[in-house]
């Protein structure tokens, strides 16, 4: 189980995201902004209000959508940073 500590903005809809490992991932979420709580993400405003839950330990956005840590990282890839 993974979880994220770092959420910051990369472009359009990718984000870096910073895991328990100390791993900075990029993951493009274009492809996975579907279903009626994904949907409003698809405008650029509403994207970019990605930021951490630390509740939940997680990406989240205003509109009260989430994504699991463990799907963001197995869907993005590795950064050098």
């Amino acid at each position: 189980m993974h979880y994220i500590t770092g959420v910051k903005h990369d472009k359009d809809y990718a984000l870096l995201l910073t895991f328990d490992d100390n791993t900075v991932r990029r993951v493009d979420l274009k492809s996975h902004l579907d279903g009626e709580v994904f949907e409003p993400l698809k405008a650029p405003a509403q994207f970019n209000t990605a930021h951490l839950n630390e509740d939940i330990d997680t990406v989240a956005w205003d509109n009260g959508a989430d994504m699991s840590p463990d799907f963001l990282y197995n869907i993005s890839e590795p950064v050098d940073e």
